[in-house]
């Protein structure tokens, strides 16, 4: 495809109107602008380098803290990639906290990406967290991109086209879930549920999933960010004798889980990818051998030296090394998503992103695969189409930015409360 028909199909995608803007360092050329389907502006395309501002919400506190340095650790390294390709752009971010529905720490952190002028944020980890500012990210015509999101509350959110997310949605983990309850021999469990739109929804595939197996789900008492004292919801849980408890938490598992554990075995718990994580040093060990969950994501035995790569790139910035590569692999295809949909609408403006994401994924069907952001820039600096897949899969989205695609790891704790994948 030639460089005029570039021009010319991403003009198809917006009709014409007049506007000119000026973005970062780049000069911009042209005089056609026009709006998205959600009502956000295009601006003309930038010639000479691209400059994307990115701004991070990734859990730096709050109850998925846990989460935060596998995800910068995996924004950090497709940065850095980016920025050394040489191809034409290159990302300046400002790095930020999501916090919880606790602490609320997006209530000062958004309005300061804003005004640092970034057009696409990276997160929340948590849907409920992401669900608290949404509304003022898109308001800008900003890019709200997840790479850890999975309520389904977000599939048909009104978002103006510009939320995308890497993890799949937990229709899918719920029934995964579900099903290997079953395949496990339960017949009667309970849950134990944060209240917000992850937890409740994901404990209503699970239910779903596992009814249709042939179970019956005896109680779901839930619990709120913040809470301290789970002592009525154990209660509630063991008061119908389940064979199986499946925690629907974050971080509060580690409060959970030693008063559970006194009166219930630890190897008929369930996990899901909220506190999936090592127990190695909260608790004694054997405590949860034996205990299974699930998560969204890829089989890191398939992705070795990715996530080595990742490490060791993290390290090199003065952290300490990875405990958990949990959505690292979903944060680095983020960001090199958002940089290739840059380069192909030419432009770091959040609506033009907007219209090529979906392109670069492998969403139109007739791009040519690529594994690495030089190849796949090659690709589009050249005229082609791309269709980038990346450590965490075959990322495609759907019309409504979403992955058409998804894996559900499931693991199994060892003897030291460590979870290692038996399936995926």
């Amino acid at each position: 495809m030639t460089e005029t028909n570039k021009k010319s199909r991403f003009a198809m995608k917006s009709a014409a109107a007049l506007g000119v803007f000026a973005l970062g360092a780049a000069v911009l050329t042209g005089c056609s602008a026009t709006t998205t389907a959600g009502g956000c502006e295009l601006g003309p395309e930038q010639s000479g380098d691209l400059v994307l501002k990115l701004g991070t919400a990734l859990p730096q506190t709050g109850n998925l803290a846990f989460l935060g340095p596998p995800e910068e650790a995996g924004t950090a390294l497709a940065i850095d990639e980016v920025n050394a390709a040489g191809k034409g752009i290159t990302i300046d971010v400002t790095w930020g906290d999501s916090g919880d529905t606790d602490n609320k720490a997006y209530d000062t952190e958004i309005p300061r990406l804003l005004n640092a002028g970034v057009q696409a944020i990276l997160g929340a980890a948590s849907s409920g967290t992401s669900l608290q500012f949404i509304d003022r990210v898109i308001a800008e015509c900003v890019i709200q991109f997840s790479p850890a999101n999975t309520s389904a509350a977000l599939t048909d959110y009104e978002d103006k086209g510009l939320y995308f997310r890497t993890a799949p949605s937990d229709v899918l983990q719920g029934e995964v879930l579900g099903n290997l309850i079953a395949e496990d021999g339960h017949q009667n469990i309970s849950m134990i549920v944060l209240n917000d739109s992850y937890g409740t929804g994901l404990a209503g595939f699970t239910q779903t999933a596992f009814e249709a197996a042939g179970g019956t789900v005896l109680a779901q008492p839930t619990y709120n960010t913040g809470d301290t004292n789970f002592t009525s919801q154990i209660n509630e849980a063991l008061a119908g004798d389940p064979d199986a408890i499946v925690l629907i938490t974050f971080d509060e598992a580690k409060t959970i889980i030693p008063a559970l554990v006194s009166q219930f075995p630890g190897k008929d718990l369930y996990f899901v990818d909220g506190n999936l994580t090592n127990y190695s040093e909260d608790f004694a060990p054997g405590t949860l051998e034996g205990a299974k969950g699930t998560y969204p994501g890829v089989n890191e035995s398939k992705i070795g030296d990715f996530v080595k790569k990742m490490d060791e790139n993290w390290q090199a910035r003065g952290n300490e090394a990875l405990q958990l590569n949990a959505y690292g692999p979903e944060s680095y295809d983020a960001v090199i998503l958002l940089a290739l949909a840059a380069l192909e609408a030419k432009s770091t403006q959040g609506a033009n992103m907007s219209v090529t994401l979906q392109e670069v994924s492998g969403g139109s069907g007739n791009g040519t695969k690529c594994t690495s952001f030089a190849e796949c820039a090659d690709i589009i600096i050249s005229g082609g189409t791309a269709d980038y897949d990346g450590p965490s899969g075959a990322v495609t989205f759907n019309e409504k930015g979403d992955p058409t695609d998804g894996n559900i790891l499931i693991q199994q704790f060892d003897g030291n409360n460590v979870p290692a994948t038996i399936r995926g």
